[in-house]
């Protein structure tokens, strides 16, 4: 079992920043995969970005890339994203998943991830 934990939501003007964190508790293995979903309101869940638990391996959804960066401190069991030049369209409930036994095919779908967060609320004010 493994405890998912995200903090560090909040509101920001647009061009603001934000760093949210993912704290996991639990076994992970060379496999497992942290990554962060959203969802604003009325849309699907989407892949935002991940990264592997083991190896320096990132991934990144087109809307981000360039703006937001994953990074990890294995010794805190901690995952961060890191969120500049924010835009209203990046408001959203943002959830950290572990995917236990994932590969570099699967990062992007939400249906792989074993494990959630209960989600942060990120909004971005125009």
């Amino acid at each position: 079992q493994v405890q998912v934990v995200e903090s560090g939501g909040g509101l920001v003007q647009a061009g603001g920043s934000l760093r949210l964190s993912c704290a996991a508790s639990g076994r992970t293995f060379i496999t497992t995969i942290m990554g962060w979903f959203r969802q604003a309101p009325g849309k699907e869940r989407e892949f935002v970005a991940a990264i592997r638990w083991n190896r320096p391996n990132t991934y990144y959804a087109d809307s981000v890339k360039g703006r937001f960066t994953i990074s990890k401190d294995n010794a805190k069991n901690t995952v961060y994203l890191q969120m500049n030049s924010l835009k209203p369209e990046d408001t959203a409930v943002y959830y950290c998943a572990v995917d236990i036994w994932g590969n570099s095919d699967t990062v992007y779908y939400d249906r792989k991830y074993d494990y959630w967060g209960q989600g942060t609320q990120v909004t971005v004010s125009s």
